[in-house]
């Protein structure tokens, strides 16, 4: 009898449900082939429905969630909604609730993608970066005194325990063994500066290396640093494991350097508990409803969904089908410059499959 895991799908905001009906197109595709099934559950959290009734997540949707074997999000952001509101209400609630302490990116260049690094190819943007994803300045310690007064004072703390630290290093390190690329696994931070925390990452990063993983090569870069090697020589890097903040910051360059939003995807892990997947990019609210938006990020989100749960061939199948549409099909991956809909695209993918 054929297995079947149930999805919570979470589509979201302006073109957010767009590009989720593609992915859904490509995965109900992917499970045809390969003799599994997937169960959708859909869920109208978002600006339309907080605009409606004032409810953002309420904790009822948690518990639900927490029966999920995965979720697949859209887009979150809405023009009429205050920034933050949905924001923190349902992406950081999420992640918190859920405890997906992993924030997964892959940097990978399709081919027939343009990338703004000059003479480089995909042969020379592939790699990840493991973000930590449940601590750091997001946890919202700290506060503000004598606001609206010239002597304001506002602070936001980095915080890290050894536990938090620890696990997101375990991760990072059997990652890096599975992925057998060049079994390196380099850690991203700011040892000069913040000493305190960084302190605690670098000397659980060498003890728990030396201990555990030895076979892994361990590699520390500064933040700045990084930033410029991601743009000379991307080609430098195997798995990047840095903290929240630093996490969000690099992911986004590295995304330009692979060609944009349109096509990166990336994962909210829980590695003993409910994942999340999305495409990184935002709502986009003036394509809504045009059907021209690329949905390339969001089929890869449903890839690494399924790779997550243990169908390597199916995801497979999605990433070589992503592969042959950037190469032989589409124009661009602007949105309206594609060649293709955004229906016509996912059909594409589908059909490959």
């Amino acid at each position: 009898m054929s297995k079947t895991y149930k999805i919570a799908l979470i589509p979201g905001d302006g073109t957010g449900p767009e590009v989720t009906r593609e992915s859904v197109k490509v995965l109900k595709a992917a499970a045809a082939k390969f003799g599994f099934n997937l169960e959708f559950i859909n869920y109208d959290f978002g600006g339309d429905r907080y605009l409606r009734t004032g409810e953002v997540l309420p904790d009822s949707a948690i518990k639900e969630l927490k029966q999920a074997d995965a979720i697949l999000l859209g887009a979150i952001g809405h023009p009429d909604v205050k920034p933050g509101i949905l924001e923190k209400g349902i992406l950081l609630k999420i992640r918190f609730e859920l405890d997906q302490y992993i924030n997964l990116r892959p940097v990978k260049l399709y081919p027939g993608v343009d990338t703004p690094l000059k003479d480089k190819g995909p042969e020379h943007i592939d790699y990840v970066v493991i973000r930590e994803n449940s601590g750091d300045v997001y946890t919202g310690a700290g506060g503000v005194t004598l606001k609206n007064t010239p002597h304001e004072i506002a602070v936001q703390n980095m915080m890290y325990n050894r536990m938090q630290v620890d696990r997101c290093l375990k991760f990072a390190f059997e990652y890096t063994r599975k992925r057998n690329k060049k079994n390196t696994l380099a850690l991203c931070g700011k040892t000069n500066v913040l000493t305190y925390v960084f302190d605690l990452w670098e000397r659980a990063f060498h003890e728990m290396g030396e201990t555990h993983f030895a076979d892994i090569k361990r590699e520390y870069y500064h933040v700045d640093a990084t930033c410029m090697w991601m743009v000379k020589n991307p080609e430098w890097f195997d798995v990047i494991v840095t903290t929240n903040m630093f996490g969000d910051i690099i992911t986004d360059l590295g995304a330009i350097t692979q060609g944009g939003m349109g096509i990166a995807a990336g994962g909210n892990l829980n590695p003993e508990g409910v994942s999340m997947f999305e495409p990184i990019g935002g709502s986009a609210p003036k394509y809504t409803g045009m059907n021209v938006i690329n949905p390339l990020a969001a089929i890869a989100a449903g890839g690494m969904l399924l790779e997550h749960l243990g169908e390597n061939e199916a995801a497979s199948a999605i990433e070589d089908a992503i592969k042959f549409v950037t190469a032989y099909k589409l124009k661009s991956l602007a949105a309206g410059r594609m060649g293709y809909s955004t229906s016509e695209t996912g059909d594409l993918v589908a059909e490959h499959i």
